[in-house]
């Protein structure tokens, strides 16, 4: 059996440093964000919000300064993100491209694609979300069928995509698709395309709503939609090889186990300064959850910022991190009574009920339970 690793993250005395001056931003920020809108963090979207956090450089820290980056470690990108979800703050709009979209044009784009992206992205005027999931496949990403052919030209893509998250106000899509064989090939034959959803024409955008009735999530159909020879990412027959690194930067960072962070805070407010026996002890378990988690987390930061490819110890961290995440409003509901209906015992009711019915996706977006532990045990050698 193979060993799986995680060395301590490095000392990095600038991240500290930037944590500071975010968490003094988000306390003007947010002063009057409600406890129930924090709680949709990355699913918040604010397009005025992601432009402020362009502004003061705080998208892109990693991506390089000659292409408008800021050319700074993964471990200062961490503490931004870590701050922003642990405050609420609305993100989604700029979310995906700075996570996946951007990293990925930059390894495998062209330089035109780099100049003409990067910059945008950097600013927080760019949003993109990802063409993966596809109707009748569950999580099987090999069997994609959107196909894209070739033409003069460009492509002509025909398919379907489903579960395409805020692709409703994303400028650009980066679509994986068949460009060549059958799906019986599985991996090979797969490439990826920089779609601009404003403007290709034979693409249309539906909403798929949630039971909540939220619109988040979309299907994106194509009917011999057009792309330029130019909106091909990468090589041509080399999709499966980048897509499954795009994923180690999806499941990786601390979004993975702070989706219930914010029902977490109002619990320990409710519960005040002197709680029952019961709840400390149900509350220091959490926390030493989180701790875990959290210096996991920081480990495959490190491992990215030294060009590794943690793709297992991703995984891993992603499926305990949601776990964590869909224990906490059951452990929440069982440790605070919501009669009498107070002011306070009124807002953790709120945030204890959209958790709730949030909670049973957190164990699907960024791959099943079942998924990542297979990946899990190809990387220990176990299958």
């Amino acid at each position: 059996m193979s060993a799986l690793t995680f060395p301590p993250p490095p000392v990095s005395l600038e991240a500290e440093a930037l944590r500071s001056e975010v968490r003094a931003f988000l306390a003007t920020e947010l002063a009057d964000f409600p406890a129930e809108r924090r709680m949709e963090s990355w699913s918040g979207f604010d397009a005025a919000f992601s432009r402020k956090l362009g502004q003061r450089g705080w998208i892109g820290l990693t991506f390089p300064t000659e292409y408008g980056g800021h050319g700074r470690t993964a471990l200062e990108r961490y503490v931004v993100i870590e701050e922003l979800l642990a405050a609420g703050a609305p993100v989604v709009g700029h979310w995906i491209a700075d996570r996946q979209s951007g990293p990925s044009i930059l390894r495998f784009g062209s330089e035109a694609q780099k100049r003409f992206f990067i910059p945008r992205i950097v600013a927080g005027e760019c949003f993109f979300c990802i063409g993966m999931s596809e109707p009748n496949s569950g999580s099987d990403l090999a069997s994609v069928r959107t196909r894209a052919t070739k033409v003069e030209g460009g492509w002509h893509i025909n398919g379907t995509k489903l579960w395409t998250s805020q692709a409703h106000f994303s400028h650009y899509m980066i679509l994986f698709c068949r460009s060549s064989g059958t799906p019986e090939d599985r991996q090979n034959g797969t490439s990826q395309f920089l779609v601009d959803l404003k403007t290709t024409k034979g693409l249309s955008i539906r909403p798929v709503h949630a039971l909540t009735g939220e619109h988040h999530f979309n299907e994106i159909v194509f009917q011999d939609a057009f792309v330029p020879d130019d909106a091909l990412l990468g090589e041509e027959g080399q999709g499966w090889h980048q897509v499954t690194s795009e994923l180690a930067y999806e499941r990786s960072g601390p979004e993975r186990f702070l989706s219930s962070f914010i029902l977490l805070v109002e619990t320990l407010r409710v519960l005040g300064a002197h709680p029952s026996e019961r709840a400390a002890i149900a509350i220091g378990r959490l926390g030493a959850h989180l701790v875990t988690l959290r210096r996991l987390s920081r480990s495959v930061a490190g491992m990215l910022q030294a060009g590794e490819n943690p793709a297992t110890q991703a995984a891993l961290v992603k499926d305990l991190g949601a776990l964590l995440e869909q224990e906490i409003p059951d452990i929440a509901r069982s440790l605070v009574a919501v009669d009498p209906p107070t002011p306070e015992i009124a807002r953790f009711a709120r945030v204890l009920d959209y958790t709730t019915q949030h909670a049973p996706s957190f164990s699907l977006r960024g791959g099943t339970r079942e998924i990542l532990r297979g990946i899990i045990a190809r990387g220990l050698g176990l299958r």
